[in-house]
């Protein structure tokens, strides 16, 4: 729409308004329960008709309940400031094909009405993001503006396409996109990351860069946007903000297929070896197409340091785990003298059931390779121990196992996921070379304590979440400090 509801800054205050009532109620807010006070709002229309909407709402969270004042504005240890990227649509008049998305309603700014939408849901929104990426152009200013990119012997972006928002994301926002039938065209996702952080997002770089090489491993990339917003610290910070793949219509999260195989009582061994044959093939590829570093005992010594902290931070969350601090510590401080590790490289970095689809065409494909989205965004782009990934599928056949076995069936589930790592493991060794099932080695020693840095972070978690499930974790650390 043109006029002031678009474009003054009158509407910026009241949007801004809106925005801090509905946006810490939304699943990708990453501080709910935090007194939430805004810092700034940015925003830029994506589209000639100024509907379309980007804002860049930056806010400090603090303690529930804090009153924000300019003296404690920064000074707060417990208050951290946040960039979200907030797609909208600002319209004249309601849409009621869109009454799920109503972010609200402005009823008089500057002498006239605006009803904001959720942008994601909104068809408009999506045809202006998916023709950045397609024409490769841009919008907004250079303080605040976004640009799209078509990845190099990408996939098109279908014309005249259909969108339709994914339920159950945390984090970022999906948006499915179907050609129209009988088009010939690719079904794509368009991945909106919520939270903007300066530099380039490792979903993008990571997937492109196996993609470009030839693994078929993960979906094939169509583009992404790119954009400029201003930093928390007032400087301009340059990043990704949207990111354009195939998506794999039919297929079935890993998850799903092992749950329902232990819960009929089948075996996952084949499917695991399959999966651990999978993970190495895009380790090897990372390795050999982006930057690996020595594992230098420097490097390995600060592993340990930061593994002794989580031992001793879990053991003061959860008492329980007093028990088994000694022989925890033992184990991750063994990292220091490990000789012969393998290099340091690129990774999953958040890897498990739920981030790989199982394809009828192709197998098991990765997707988010973002890593774990609450670390800083220079933490997940820097080389690390690919068994770290192996660590963390290993914990999910253990979870798979016990939530797919329900109550009473304790020693099947575990049978099912001792199965599992076996499997998996012996398919990832002949893949890399790298063996963690050999007595002694370096990576037995390295996935050991790995595995156990997870598992104290899951004993943790559920013990303050789901304390049902706490015995999954724990019996995974009484097994791995034994």
């Amino acid at each position: 729409m043109t006029g002031p509801v678009a474009t003054d800054a009158a509407s910026d205050a009241a949007i801004a308004q809106l925005l801090l009532a509905w946006a810490p109620r939304q699943r990708w807010f990453a501080h709910k329960g935090s007194s939430v006070h805004l810092r700034r709002l940015e925003r830029t229309p994506l589209d000639e008709t100024g509907v379309a909407q980007l804002v860049a709402l930056t806010v400090r969270t603090g303690r529930p309940g804090e009153v924000d004042t300019d003296a404690d504005a920064d000074a707060d240890a417990d208050a951290e400031t946040t960039v979200y990227a907030v797609p909208l649509t600002v319209r004249p008049a309601p849409d009621e094909s869109l009454a799920g998305a109503l972010v609200g309603h402005l009823p008089d700014v500057d002498g006239s009405e605006a009803w904001v939408y959720d942008g994601p849901h909104d068809p408009t929104f999506t045809r202006a993001l998916l023709g950045l990426v397609a024409a490769e152009e841009g919008a907004g200013s250079p303080s605040f503006g976004v640009h799209g990119t078509s990845a190099d012997g990408g996939l098109p972006v279908p014309a005249g396409a259909s969108t339709k928002v994914l339920g159950g994301e945390q984090s970022n926002t999906s948006i499915v996109v179907s050609p129209p039938a009988g088009s010939g065209g690719t079904p794509l996702i368009a991945k909106v990351f919520r939270v903007l952080n300066a530099g380039d997002n490792p979903d993008v770089v990571v997937q492109t860069a196996l993609a470009g090489a030839g693994c078929e491993r993960v979906p094939r990339p169509a583009g992404w946007v790119d954009g400029q917003w201003t930093a928390p610290d007032g400087t301009t910070a340059h990043g990704h903000l949207a990111h354009l793949t195939e998506f794999l219509a039919g297929s079935q999260d890993a998850w799903r297929v092992a749950t329902a195989a232990v819960a009929a009582g089948r075996g996952f061994a084949e499917e695991a070896g399959e999966l651990g044959a999978a993970t190495a093939e895009v380790h090897a590829v990372l390795a050999r197409e982006l930057p690996t570093e020595p594992a230098t005992p420097q490097r390995l010594s600060a592993l340990a340091d930061g593994l002794a902290a989580r031992v001793a931070w879990a053991c003061t969350a959860v008492p329980q785990l007093h028990e088994v601090a000694e022989a925890a510590t033992a184990r991750v401080q063994a990292v220091r003298h490990v000789t012969g590790a393998p290099d340091l490289q690129r990774v999953h970095g958040d890897y498990h059931l739920g981030q790989v689809l199982r394809s009828a065409e192709r197998g098991w494909v990765l997707l988010d390779f973002e890593g774990e989205p609450l670390r800083p965004l220079a933490e997940r782009s820097v080389p690390d121990l690919a068994l770290r990934d192996v660590a963390g599928m290993l914990r999910s056949f253990d979870y798979a196992a016990s939530a797919g076995a329900g109550e009473g069936g304790e020693e099947a589930a575990a049978r099912w996921a001792a199965q599992c790592r076996e499997a998996f493991l012996a398919a990832y060794a002949a893949g890399t070379g790298v063996d963690p099932r050999v007595p002694g080695s370096a990576a037995a020693t390295l996935l050991a304590a790995l595995e156990l840095d997870k598992a104290l972070y899951e004993v943790v978690y559920e013990a303050r979440n789901r304390p049902d499930w706490v015995r999954i974790p724990l019996g995974a650390v009484r097994r791995l400090t034994s």
